[in-house]
C-alpha cells in the first residue's frame, strides 16, 4: 500500500509558477510509475504528466508541454510537477498516482493504469 500526499496548490496570477509535491510513503518510489491528473468541476479526470517506473521517461498532455515539467526524487520519496506560464484555465484539483503494473518504460496516460491516488490540492489562476 502506498499513500500519497500532495501539497504546493494555491492561488496564483496567470503568468506565474507553481511546484506541487507529492510525497509518498514508499521507500522506494523508483518502483512505481507516478503521473499527475486534474479535475475541474463538472469535468472528468484528465491526464496532465507521467513518468515511467524506470528509465525516467516523461510524457505530457498537450497543453501542458513546455510549461510543466514532472521530476521525481527517489531519495526524498517525492514527486513533483513545476508549472510554469500558468493559464486560467488550469485552475483545478490536481493529484498524483501512482502505479505498479508491468510496462516499466513507458509512462501511462490513462487513469485506470493507477493504483493509488493522493487527495489532490487545488491550484488556482486568476487573470
Amino acid at each position: 500500500q502506498v499513500q500519497l500526499v500532495e501539497s504546493g496548490g494555491g492561488l496564483v496570477q496567470a503568468g506565474g509558477s507553481l511546484r506541487l509535491s507529492c510525497a509518498a510513503s514508499a521507500r522506494t518510489l523508483s518502483m512505481y510509475g507516478m503521473g499527475w491528473f486534474r479535475q475541474a468541476p463538472g469535468k472528468e479526470r484528465e491526464f496532465v504528466a507521467a513518468i515511467s517506473r524506470r528509465g525516467g521517461s516523461t510524457s505530457y498532455r498537450d497543453f501542458v508541454r513546455g510549461r510543466f515539467t514532472i521530476l521525481r526524487d527517489t531519495a526524498k520519496s517525492t514527486v513533483y510537477l513545476q508549472m510554469n506560464s500558468l493559464k486560467p484555465e488550469d485552475t483545478s484539483v490536481y493529484y498524483c498516482a501512482a502505479r505498479s503494473g508491468s510496462d516499466y518504460y513507458s509512462p501511462k496516460d490513462d487513469p485506470k493504469d493507477y493504483h493509488y491516488w493522493g487527495q489532490g490540492t487545488q491550484v488556482t489562476v486568476s487573470s
